[in-house]
């Protein structure tokens, strides 16, 4: 049986195990608390093996590992990035999101504010960081499709971005956020069991001596003239040609990554789907254990790939190095267990890496069309008047639509890499979101004008930097490749746009007398303690 007919079974397996759960989860899902929270039903256990599906995702799984192969060191700091991000939302926003809110972001941020406009920039936010977020996980689909089912036309890449699109919307319009979480449940065990496959399976080629593989990934896929550099930094960042705008390209990758896990929307909303703020806990708990334990796999992974598959063979398959896990599964399976072993290993793998990027699609589209459906339509444009089946209603809508954005956007980013695309999406959440949830969970003074300037303006400036950078224009793994009107010389806006979220947060504050002492010191009590918080939910 060939690779790809055996990755085509164990992906229809996959997807017709997904669609069983789906419908399961549609039957279970009767009010707008099932559809946005899944009845706020599931164990600490549970959400934390969610968290964990829902962060390892294929910018984690395919980007990182062809990150660190094409660019050595530097590529690892994905990892570390990634990883060090979820102590900033374990200690900053967790618990502390979980007792505050009800179903979206802004029903924290619109507590002692204004709630009309605070709703409209928080829904308008979830929503652009959702789509970033998504490009990165429909390109990984086409990139890892044209390995497995040998599907080599760019019209074969489009129709498949196409059909993980119409997946993911169906998965969000009938399951909600049940069908959704135990699709991530499913996806987190397999994935973590690829990965640690892989890895063990790397390893004992080099007789378990990491210093071996580290030697020999250099010497394959390091320059030629000096492989060692491969090992340490300014391959990728700080380079000659790059100057000073490299090292500061890496600082502003660096604070994106960090500080953009505790703003990402889709993450945010996972905290409400457990009943108590212990359990909040204990999935982040879970979450880190889970997810710390992948990232460390995933630099065997990929200085693995630049070892044994090597550079030119991966940037052969695909420019942006998303097929490089793949590629090493199959290659340490054929060496290991014979083709037939590869085969089989490339397709578990290739099954697995679909089942990343559905899980995650489905998650984005659910935060972004349940923000649209609770916070803009019912309490925007309804002012609070919508019922709850008319919530769910537009929140199934606004799923078709924002899925088929996603799908139009993901065809024309086809070839960047997936890590750089979601360090992107990090990079506005960071720069939006995290501004308006740290001052309004910690600043006494904060107030409607402070949120909404933090809000857009982090947005704002982070998408105006993106739009004038190389990402879009003037380089060759550009989107427009045939003009140039980049003048922001950073690949990654963070260093400023983020500072720009804070300062426009506190100067909107300062600018406006608005203050309401009762509500901060209301929610201050409910964030810390957990008291009221049953209160948020009911009403």
């Amino acid at each position: 049986m060939s690779s790809t007919t055996l990755s085509t079974i164990l992906f229809l397996a996959f997807v017709a195990a997904t669609l069983a759960i789906t419908v399961w989860a549609s039957r279970q899902t009767k009010t707008a608390a099932d559809y946005y929270a899944g009845g706020r039903s599931f164990s600490g256990v549970q959400n934390g093996l969610a968290i964990g599906g829902d962060y390892m995702s294929a910018a984690s799984f395919l980007g990182i590992a062809g990150i660190i192969a094409l660019s050595g060191y530097d590529g690892f700091l994905y990892s570390i990035g990634f990883l060090v991000a979820w102590l900033v939302a374990l200690l900053l926003v967790a618990e502390l999101m979980r007792n505050s809110g009800k179903f979206t972001m802004a029903d924290v941020l619109a507590f002692r504010m204004s709630p009309r406009p605070v709703r409209t920039a928080a829904g308008t936010s979830t929503i652009v960081v959702s789509i970033f977020y998504l490009l990165a996980q429909m390109v990984g689909a086409g990139a890892l499709v044209g390995l497995l089912l040998g599907v080599t036309s760019e019209a074969g890449k489009i129709w498949t971005i196409v059909a993980v699109g119409a997946l993911m919307i169906v998965y969000v319009v009938f399951g909600g956020m049940k069908g959704t979480t135990w699709v991530q449940i499913v996806k987190a065990v397999l994935l973590m069991t690829g990965a640690a496959l892989v890895t063990v399976l790397v390893l004992a080629k080099f007789g378990f001596n990491l210093s071996g593989l580290l030697g020999q990934a250099a010497a394959t896929s390091g320059p030629k003239a000096n492989p060692d550099q491969f090992l340490i930094p300014g391959l990728k960042y700080g380079t000659e040609a790059q100057g000073l705008a490299g090292k500061i390209d890496l600082i502003s990758l660096g604070l994106a990554l960090v500080l953009g896990t505790a703003g990402l929307p889709h993450i945010l909303i996972r905290f409400y789907t457990v009943p108590t703020a212990k359990d909040a806990r204990k999935s982040v708990m879970w979450g880190i254990g889970i997810i710390g334990t992948f990232y460390l796999l995933t630099l065997v992974l990929g200085f693995g790939a630049a070892a044994i598959v090597g550079r030119e063979e991966i940037i052969a398959q695909d420019p942006g190095g998303n097929t490089a896990a793949p590629l090493l599964a199959l290659r340490i399976g054929e060496e290991i267990f014979g083709s037939v072993g590869g085969t089989i290993l490339l397709a578990f793998i290739g099954a697995v890496a679909f089942a990343t990027i559905l899980a995650v699609v489905a998650g984005l589209t659910l935060a972004s069309s349940s923000s649209f459906a609770h916070d803009l339509y019912a309490h925007v444009f309804r002012r609070g008047q919508a019922s709850e089946r008319q919530e769910v209603v537009v929140a199934r809508i606004s799923a078709l639509v924002i899925g088929a954005i996603a799908i139009g956007l993901s065809i024309l980013a086809q070839n960047q890499n997936v890590a750089f695309l979601v360090a992107l999406a990090f990079a506005v959440a960071a720069s939006g979101n995290l501004p308006a949830i740290l001052y309004s969970l910690f600043w006494k003074r904060f107030n409607t004008t402070g949120a909404v300037s933090a809000i857009y303006g982090g947005l704002l400036s982070a998408l105006v930097l993106v739009i004038f950078s190389p990402v879009v224009s003037g380089g060759a793994a550009s989107l427009f490749k045939d003009v140039d009107f980049s003048w922001f010389p950073l690949s990654n806006p963070g260093i400023v746009s983020i500072p720009f979220g804070f300062l426009c947060g506190y100067l909107g504050t300062i600018m406006s007398k608005e203050y309401n002492a009762s509500k901060y010191a209301e929610i201050e009590v409910r964030s810390l303690t957990g008291v009221g918080a049953e209160k948020a939910v009911k009403h």
